[in-house]
């Protein structure tokens, strides 16, 4: 099937709570293909939240983000990311857990790997 075609809108899916531990943190999903995990959406960081209950991330799909507002700290690596920074995040790569003072909106671009990569 794919990602829906879509022309510029405004996105109508509502934020939804994210999983995992930490409340303040919301999804809203722009597109995405259910059958294969490819996925686009924005990421809300409420300010003060610190995602280290849930301990590091790392997942089975490549990862996309691209940070639009906001502060965003990497607590393992104790570095600070700012509006216009980006990342791109092989499967199976250790990120995270972060902080965030004034919050955050970043977006997320998710797509699975080849099935001969390794994770």
């Amino acid at each position: 099937m794919g990602k829906p075609e879509y022309e510029f809108h405004l996105p109508a899916a509502e934020w939804l709570p994210a999983d995992g531990a930490v409340q303040g943190i919301w999804r809203q999903v722009l597109a995405e293909d259910p059958a294969t995990g490819a996925y686009t959406g924005l990421i809300r960081y409420e300010p003060g939240v610190d995602t280290t209950p849930n301990g590091v991330a790392r997942h089975d799909y490549w990862e996309e983000v691209y940070i639009l507002e906001g502060d965003f700290t990497d607590l393992t690596l104790g570095e600070m990311f700012g509006p216009g920074m980006y990342a791109c995040r092989p499967p199976g790569m250790v990120h995270g857990p972060w902080r965030t003072d004034a919050g955050a909106v970043i977006l997320e671009i998710r797509y699975p790997a080849p099935p001969d990569s390794a994770s």
